[in-house]
């Protein structure tokens, strides 16, 4: 094929791409003087990165296959907007041969691999077909082309349990399931080709011996159009759920000098084997001894922050101008690592409550300054809605430092000063999760997280005198706030009286966690009251028999110096009617203020109620009507933002009623299902 078709230079580019993925492209292209086209939903038309390019155009409906997955529409959308190029970014049509072909014939620049180069190496199944012709060492499994229930089911019982079922296209930990014996299969199969096809449009499966105590290595690589094929070293992504990545580093800390060389060696390897131009990302598994090829996605990768640290690269430029038709700048001896980062992807989910998605308004979004090895990727920000139709990362925090520990402790550091509110995000539980003494030490495997689950979800620790003169505070702050109203009242300076001292009782109790919090905790159900004396002298808290000195200054970052007892902290607040978030020196809290004139009761939901926690998609009926169900029996499966999520019985019953037939797209708390207590 004509090289100058597939490569050359040009000046406007269009991002087929949403979130934090189509901001990171923007701000690279930007900066290399190119013109930007950010493409969206009718759910996105406010969305950051249609804000940060120089045009946007309307694709459609919020649904990803009427929107982001829409070829033709696309297309389309590059034509109206003059577009030259296009950038896939990652997930939606970034490893679609399709889509990269239509983009030649439309005359379009594709920034990534042919869709030769795609249908070669995206195929799971494909690729470890060429890998095994190249040499490059396999996990034993079957990739043939039969998909039929009676020849997985033979293939699996040769392999051996357990095994691991999962899409042949595609990637992120959807359509993917652990099968430990032959009852267990069909079923799984059935799900995880549901699932594909929603997530990639095909639903074509293979099989692989699971590899028990795995860690997940895999290799950068990227190749020009002149035959230049480089590796920019290696990331251990071994911290998983479901198979979705969570942390991320560079370089391994579990390779020497020579096993990094080997592995990067096979990786080159296996990209050489077709040519390949982009970049792409070579994964393997480790089962402690030996790495085996396992597949290569050919797209930038969610974690290729903690390779451009590491390399003082910047991928997205290098991806560029490859599309360019330019040389890649460096040979292989030229590229040099330096130091170690780790990346943390930000989610608007609930681990508390098995990871469940969340969805609503962002009212409140704070992080620290991209400054002394901190990098920040968003794709959200204050005032942004997350919608139940995509994926549920909100960004990713990202520390560099000269060594692992530093490094860790740097991104501990970034977590820590994040306050995202208005949806529940994952920021705890990463916090956790990256100071957990197995994870500092890397005596890790890719079941860690779900092992180790109870320890990075605690429950919320029930507040100090910290945190209730912390909520004390906030609220006369906001008091004080609407007192400058009016410009001359002697009431704006807290605690001001002309004469004499007064009391002011005020009342908590846990709130509900719809921040940042766990759950409720030590303490549940218990209420807080402090008494704050004021007025002709200095302020005290008293709490319990104790009497605090007591004193606030606000700060400029939204926070403020709370002095208590003689001892002055910074604390975090952000005051939502009675809803009071905390952040101090010992974490995380959800307070609720107590009206004291009221109408402070709350709706109670009855644990039986089986409603749709999230709006999504009925994909399938798991039980019928007047079935004896036990407790936590599968009812139904709902496709929330790419994900199912399936619903149980919460007590042992019979089934009464299914409220919802599949293909229903259903609001959230609609009701979906009854189930009637045996004995009612």
């Amino acid at each position: 094929m004509d090289r100058a078709r597939l490569y050359r230079r040009f000046r406007t580019l269009l991002i087929a791409n949403r979130g934090e993925i189509a901001c990171r492209v923007i701000r690279t292209a930007k900066a290399m003087g190119l013109r930007t086209v950010a493409v969206y939903s009718e759910a996105d038309s406010r969305a950051m990165h249609v804000a940060m390019a120089d045009e946007a155009v309307l694709l459609g409906p919020a649904r990803a296959r009427d929107s982001y997955l829409s070829i033709e529409r696309l297309i389309e959308a590059a034509r109206r907007s003059g577009a030259e190029a296009v950038h896939p970014g990652y997930g939606f049509l970034s490893e679609n041969a399709e889509f990269a072909d239509a983009c030649l014939k439309a005359g379009l620049v594709f920034v990534g691999p042919t869709a030769g180069m795609m249908t070669a190496m995206g195929s799971k199944s494909g690729s470890k077909a060429l890998m095994e012709k190249a040499g490059v060492p396999l996990v034993p499994g079957y990739h043939g082309e039969a998909q039929d229930e009676a020849t997985l089911a033979k293939a699996a019982d040769k392999i051996g349990f357990p095994i691991l079922v999962k899409a042949s296209a595609g990637g992120g930990g959807r359509g993917m399931r652990v099968v430990r014996s032959a009852a267990e299969l069909a079923p799984a199969i059935v799900s995880a080709k549901r699932e594909a096809k929603a997530a990639f449009g095909d639903d074509r499966m293979l099989i692989e011996k699971y590899v028990d105590n795995p860690r997940h290595i895999e290799v950068q690589v990227i190749g020009d159009s002149h035959g230049n094929l480089v590796s920019l070293f290696e990331r251990e992504c071994t911290l998983q759920r479901r198979h979705q990545k969570v942390i991320e580093e560079a370089p391994s800390p579990t390779l020497n000098a020579a096993q990094r060389e080997t592995v990067c060696a096979a990786a080159r390897k296996a990209a050489a084997a077709v040519n390949y131009v982009g970049a792409g990302t070579i994964e393997f598994v480790s089962d402690g001894k030996d790495v085996f090829f396992i597949e290569m996605n050919t797209r930038l990768q969610v974690e290729h922050p903690v390779t451009e640290l590491i390399t003082g690269i910047d991928l997205v430029e290098w991806q560029l101008r490859v599309a360019f038709g330019e040389p890649l700048p460096l040979k292989q001896n030229q590229i040099t690592m330096n130091g170690h980062a780790i990346e943390a992807r930000v989610y608007a989910e609930n681990p508390a409550k098995n990871f469940m998605p969340s969805v609503g308004n962002i009212r409140t979004w704070r992080t620290p300054k991209e400054a002394g090895g901190l990098r920040i990727d968003a794709g959200y920000r204050a005032g942004d809605t997350v919608s139940p139709y995509y994926d549920a990362m909100l960004a990713k925090v990202i520390a560099w430092a000269p060594t692992r520990q530093a490094a860790i402790e740097r991104l501990n550091r970034g977590l820590e000063q994040t306050d995202i509110r208005g949806i529940v995000t994952n920021i705890p539980f990463l916090a956790a999760l990256v100071t957990h003494p197995a994870v500092v030490a890397n005596t890790i495997d890719t079941g860690f997280i779900e092992r180790e689950l109870k320890v990075l979800t605690p429950a919320q620790a029930a507040p100090g005198d910290l945190e209730l003169g912390a909520a004390v505070a906030a609220i006369l702050g906001e008091e004080q706030k609407a007192a400058r109203t009016e410009p001359h009242s002697p009431w704006q300076t807290f605690g001001w009286m002309p004469v004499g001292r007064r009391q002011r009782v005020f009342s908590f109790r846990q709130g509900q966690g719809q921040g940042q919090g766990q759950g409720l905790g030590q303490g549940q159900g218990a209420e807080w009251e402090v008494t704050l004396i004021y007025g002709n002298g200095p302020s005290l808290l008293s709490i319990g028999e104790r009497e605090l000195a007591f004193a606030a200054t606000s700060a400029d970052d939204g926070g403020f110096d709370l002095t208590l007892d003689g001892v002055k902290s910074y604390v975090v607040t952000v005051v939502e009617g009675h809803e009071l978030y905390l952040r101090t020196r010992n974490g995380r809290f959800d307070l609720h203020w107590v009206d004291p004139f009221g109408g402070d009761d709350e709706e109670q939901v009855g644990e039986d109620k089986i409603a749709a926690p999230l709006p999504g998609t009925v994909v399938a009926i798991l039980a019928d009507v007047g079935a004896m169900l036990e407790k936590g029996a599968p009812i139904l499966t709902l496709e929330v933002m790419k994900m199912e999520q399936t619903l149980r019985a919460p007590f042992a019953g019979i089934l009464k009623a299914i409220k919802c037939k599949v293909g229903d797209i259903v609001q959230e708390g609609v009701e979906l299902a009854e189930v009637e207590p045996i004995g009612s």
